[in-house]
């Protein structure tokens, strides 16, 4: 088994640790310590440690899984890495371009660095992909992708702007549509108060082919549904598909066809699909992440643009 290191125990710790229990041994670290001996026991780990530097010196470790708030992430990315450790850090993988710099100028040479953004992961952008791939609505025009609901911002959150925080899923998901950077960055920040971290964006894109996606993402909008069944859209030359913006189903119309689709509950988040990525990639060294550095540059730029030119 593969011994990994779980930074931070909180509510997306205990995802990931449900599905690495079993597979690797697992110590746990977090500035609570009764944090780290809950999931000691709920997940029956290696050990626990109170402090981040005495686990990347464990000489048995091979990884760290980094589930901190995003303002720790580049110091603890750099440490691990110069620890000779592979890092799986959740998203985002840092808070400003200086860090991302930082990050990029520690890579050569080390052991693989991937970021948690399951959405590349997600059995819903499988299918998007695949049907766009069939031609069934020809060449792709223009994206529209909208999540709209009430956030709580307390804590570690109060300091994070929303798109940086949440929004990124999304990013994501655009960057896997088009493949391709976008030749244009524009956005804008309703109802933003100065000197504050965002909570509502409006970011639009155009791509080299002349294609467009715009991102409607914010944590200041009363939802019902608290975000579920909001749709989003890509529209092609010969048809368009309608698709639930968390990936629950997908609504192709081309033509005659009309057809709904399901991708599935089994591993709706795409979390075990990620997993399994990362635990492939520590016995394969040879072997990269999907959702790797230049993913997350390629995201974080166009987030970070947004922010720059909002």
């Amino acid at each position: 088994m593969r011994h990994i290191g779980l930074v931070g125990c909180g509510r997306i710790a205990r995802v990931h640790a449900r599905n690495l229990a079993g597979q690797a041994r697992l110590y746990f670290c977090s500035r609570s310590r009764q944090s780290a001996e809950r999931f000691q026991q709920e997940f029956g780990g290696a050990g626990t440690m109170a402090r981040f530097e005495d686990l990347i010196a464990l000489p048995q470790l091979e990884a760290v899984l980094l589930t901190s708030p995003p303002q720790f992430h580049a110091g603890q990315v750099i440490a691990a890495l110069q620890a000779g450790k592979a890092v799986l850090v959740e998203k985002p993988l840092c808070a400003s371009p200086a860090e991302l710099d930082a990050i990029e100028q520690a890579l050569p040479g080390r052991r693989f660095l991937m970021v948690a953004e399951n959405y590349y992961y997600k059995p819903s952008l499988s299918l998007l992909k695949e049907i766009i791939a069939s031609g069934a609505i020809g060449q792709v025009r223009s994206v529209e992708v909208q999540k709209l609901f009430t956030q709580e911002t307390g804590g570690w959150k109060s300091q994070c702007g929303a798109l940086l925080e949440g929004g990124i899923h999304f990013v994501a998901l655009i960057s896997a549509l088009f493949e391709a950077e976008p030749l244009e960055i524009e956005a804008e920040f309703p109802g933003r108060e100065p000197g504050k971290p965002e909570r509502h964006s409006i970011t639009r894109l155009t791509y080299p082919d002349g294609a467009t996606a715009t991102l409607r993402y914010a944590w200041d909008v009363p939802s019902f549904t608290k975000g579920i069944f909001q749709h989003s859209r890509i529209r092609g030359e010969r048809g368009r598909i309608a698709f639930e913006s968390n990936g629950l189903y997908a609504h192709l119309r081309s033509g005659q066809r009309n057809k709904l689709y399901f991708p599935g509950l089994g591993d709706l988040m795409g979390y075990k699909r990620m997993t399994g990525d990362f635990l492939a990639c520590l016995e394969d060294s040879a072997r990269q992440p999907h959702s790797d550095f230049a993913k997350a540059k390629r995201d974080l730029g166009i987030v970070f643009a947004a922010y720059e030119r909002g």
